[in-house]
């Protein structure tokens, strides 16, 4: 799996970001009205972010957020040093490259003691404990050493592939296994003290969702919010329809939709190394590292959507299921019940989707609020 903080576009919410953008000229320091959509962007993470909340009543219906917090006027400026805020703050616990964060401390403490550490913290771990879990260690946030040894990581591309004896020792650090939650003592623990964990492959959607839970605070009970391609939409838009938000193409070259689809009250998160490769020895080298054999993945799917109830699960198990590949992660998907969209050359170079009976659910779901 990918580990890296800055680890590029693992799918892109074209819509979204669409969105977001059309919006931003909106965005002016002049005050939310009755009925309007506006949007805050900005650069977190490595990556960057939008926010877009409709504000007041709006066309053919009440705001989704009258049974949540009363609404509240804002001056954008406000809004965004709020969401600022929070992002900088999830940023100084849970990122992999500031040295001065909560993880790198706990990184660079070469030692098995429990450590303190804060809630936030503690809870994205212990959710990526359950995945990796549940996907036989395919997601595995200690991963990083065999991405770094891959190439890429901050040392950048690998001259030459691992040989055995390297991959052996490192794979000896890697495993969730190695990793004890303590949630009532408020305590992380390595068994083994050069352990490291990267939390780049969940750390994102909770963030999508720690923005969501803020603007439902603030009133705003309709938005859609997206930060690095994932994504959580709820209520509706300003016309009082869910929001439409698309599935990049997973080929290179300029984005384009693979699908548009309806999503309310709800997460959508894609993984896939289709612009994240180099070719070693001619060899295509994949920056999706399967943490059960230390090699980059070798399989035909090209991406990867899962749709969640929270970001940072869509955000794990699409990561997860994109390590399993088509055959062994449509499996698991249909087996734990997940939303699962997967896209794959056919081998002729035309695009194959397969669609889990829990995605097709979700998305008949959401178009039967759009037609309400």
């Amino acid at each position: 799996m990918c580990s890296t903080w800055r680890r590029g576009q693992r799918g892109l919410a074209l819509a979204a970001i669409t969105l977001t953008l059309s919006a931003c000229s909106q965005a002016a320091h002049s005050g939310f009205g009755a009925g309007q959509r506006h949007t805050i962007a900005g650069e977190t993470m490595g990556t960057t972010f939008a926010a877009t909340v409709v504000s007041g009543a709006r066309v053919g219906g009440v705001h989704a957020s009258a049974a949540a917090s009363p609404a509240r006027e804002f001056e954008p400026a406000t809004v965004e040093a709020e969401v600022r805020r929070l992002l900088d703050e999830i940023e100084g616990r849970m990122s992999h490259y500031r040295a001065d964060s909560e993880l790198s401390r706990f990184n660079g403490a070469r030692t098995t003691a429990p450590r303190p550490m804060s809630s936030e913290t503690l809870g994205v771990v212990a959710e990526a404990l359950a995945v990796s879990r549940a996907s036989g260690g395919a997601f595995d946030v200690t991963v990083g050493p065999l991405v770094e040894a891959w190439g890429f990581g901050p040392g950048g591309r690998a001259p030459a592939a691992p040989d055995e004896a390297t991959l052996a020792a490192l794979r000896g650090r890697v495993g969730a296994e190695l990793l004890e939650v303590d949630l009532a003592a408020g305590t992380l623990r390595k068994r083994r003290g050069d352990v490291v964990v990267d939390l780049s492959a969940i750390a994102k959607g909770y963030a999508v969702d720690a923005v969501a839970a803020l603007l439902d605070d603030l009133g705003f009970g309709d938005h859609l919010v997206e930060i690095g391609g994932e994504l959580r939409a709820a209520g509706t838009n300003e016309a009082g329809t869910p929001w439409r938000v698309a599935i990049e193409r997973p080929v290179p070259g300029a984005p384009a939709a693979q699908r548009i689809l309806p999503l309310t009250d709800a997460a959508l998160a894609t993984s896939g190394d289709y612009r994240n490769f180099y070719e070693l020895d001619g060899a295509r080298v994949s920056h999706t590292v399967d943490p059960r054999t230390g090699r980059p993945v070798t399989h035909g799917l090209l991406s990867v959507s899962v749709i969640a109830e929270r970001c940072s699960l869509a955000d794990a198990r699409s990561t997860a299921l994109n390590v399993l590949g088509p055959e062994a992660g449509y499996a698991l998907a249909v087996e734990q019940g997940w939303a699962a969209l997967f896209v794959e050359d056919d081998g002729a170079g035309r695009l194959v989707e397969r669609e889990t009976p829990a995605f097709m659910a979700a998305v008949r779901w959401a178009g039967s609020r759009e037609r309400q």
